[in-house]
């Protein structure tokens, strides 16, 4: 008998408990493809799709829109044509018997932030995955770890992966030093110190893919190889609007328009993003952290640090993906694709590519490494 398989509730965040289906993007009897999406869902913190990981056909949909399932709640079958209706009928009967909805002190629910101290300041990560030559994901200005939801797992399958907090974000120190893009770069460097990491991949989006940039150019040997998500760095051209909004911000109704400037689909600024980055800006220190490293790295509303020579010139692989309606960072800022630089630019996507169009940068990012 042809395999029958189960599509499920998603966990997207350590957080995530349920999903609410938003919209199915696939009918029943439709043919289905590895890595197209089949039906939207939505955590408390954002909406998000979840892609095909077989090919076949949608015999189920056993949830219907506005539906509320558990994390790992059944949402539809895909089979292959030939398969039996009754077949179905008996597999989503048995896994709905099996089926146990993750509890709320459930310790087994995978892995779960650390903190430790790096070069005398408190460092937020989540590792993920074991062996291979590691991976370490670099988030954006006024961003965290969170920021990598929908990639850290997905790229966990053959190597370790790392997210970090940088200072002043986070879980992590409020202490930015000098807050210049150099000192954010020292201490990604003494994170992989104290953990023992001697070289690793490097994956920064925005402020994050200059931080990588800054220590390739430092410390060459400790890359392996960039990848670079809509990265500061690489023009000096940024919105500094939307960044001085963000550092002032301090209610809804100011915040919300300017998160909104992150996603080409607005409709993934929940409630629960807003709250939760509100609730981010008013920890002590960090409008003072935020307020530094903004005026020092972008001071005037221009990038202050450029290092355009870093890809061409690492004599490393660097893969540079670009979302095309980016109102933060212009997509024109990619480098030229030559010798060990390829550059992909994303229709439809925005500043965060990462979070709307994750399967595309999974796909990209493993592709990559391979």
């Amino acid at each position: 008998m042809s395999e029958i398989h189960m599509l499920t509730m998603p966990k997207w965040g350590l957080s995530m408990k349920e999903g609410k289906v938003n919209e199915w993007l696939k009918g029943v009897g439709d043919p289905i493809e590895v890595g197209e999406e089949i039906v939207e869902v939505e955590s408390e913190k954002i909406a998000g799709a979840v892609e095909a990981s077989v090919a076949g056909v949608l015999r189920r949909q056993t949830a219907s829109d506005e539906d509320v399932l558990p994390v790992g709640g059944l949402l539809g079958v895909v089979a292959d044509a030939e398969v039996a209706d009754a077949d179905i009928d008996a597999a989503v009967e048995a896994f709905l018997a099996s089926f146990v909805p993750p509890s709320d002190d459930d310790e087994d629910s995978g892995p779960t932030p650390e903190k430790i101290e790096v070069a005398g300041r408190r460092i937020r990560f989540l590792k993920q995955g074991d062996g291979g030559e590691p991976l370490i994901l670099v988030h954006g200005f006024g961003g965290d770890l969170n920021n990598w939801l929908f990639n850290q797992e997905a790229l966990s399958s053959k190597r370790a992966v790392y997210a970090l907090d940088l200072p002043g974000h986070g879980e992590s120190s409020k202490d930015v030093g000098e807050g210049t893009l150099e000192s954010l770069a020292d201490t990604l460097l003494a994170f992989m110190d104290t953990v023992g990491i001697d070289s690793a991949h490097l994956a920064g989006h925005s402020m994050g893919g200059a931080v990588c940039l800054q220590l390739a150019a430092k410390a060459p040997a400790r890359v392996g190889s960039l990848v670079l998500i809509c990265s500061a760095g690489l023009g000096e051209e940024i919105n500094g609007a939307y960044i001085d909004g963000f550092v002032a911000a301090q209610d809804r109704r100011s915040l919300k328009p300017l998160l909104a400037e992150l996603f080409a689909d607005t409709s993934l600024v929940t409630r629960q993003l807003v709250d939760d980055m509100l609730k981010y800006k008013r920890l002590e220190g960090v409008g003072t952290a935020l307020d530094k490293l903004a005026g020092t790295m972008f001071a005037d509303g221009r990038q202050q640090t450029l290092l355009t020579g870093v890809p061409q010139g690492l004599g490393k692989p660097v893969l540079v993906i670009w979302g095309e309606q980016d109102r933060i960072i212009p997509a024109s800022h990619a480098p030229e694709a030559a010798g060990l630089v390829r550059v992909e630019v994303l229709a439809g996507q925005g500043h965060m590519a990462q979070m709307e169009a994750a399967g595309d940068i999974n796909r990209l990012i493993e592709g990559f490494l391979e």
